[in-house]
């Protein structure tokens, strides 16, 4: 095993467990704000799935590439999936007056 590999594997166990830590922290409440406001976070690590994959030159980086970009615009739908859900709660019905 490469020092490099060594690296970058300590790099993401590292970003795992302080992205478990920092997520497990918010409460219930915060958490659809929070991650509607995460769209554009979630953007950004889809063009960078999509430069990576535009890197690959192996099969295996090509399935890897295959899984984030999939991952990545998973986050991104399902983001936005949240954030129509969270406004339709805020829409008058028709009839009801305030």
């Amino acid at each position: 095993m490469s020092a490099e590999l060594l690296t970058d594997l300590t790099i993401f166990v590292l970003a795992l467990l302080v992205g478990y830590e920092v997520i497990s922290k918010v409460p219930p409440t915060l958490h659809t704000p929070l991650m509607s406001g995460a769209n554009s976070v979630h953007g950004i690590v889809l063009i960078g799935a999509m430069l990576v994959t535009a890197e690959a030159r192996t099969p295996a980086g090509y399935a890897l590439s295959f899984v984030a970009v999939a991952f990545a615009a998973m986050n991104v739908v399902g983001g936005y999936l949240v954030t129509d859900r969270m406004l339709h709660m805020f829409r008058t019905r028709p009839g009801v007056v305030s």
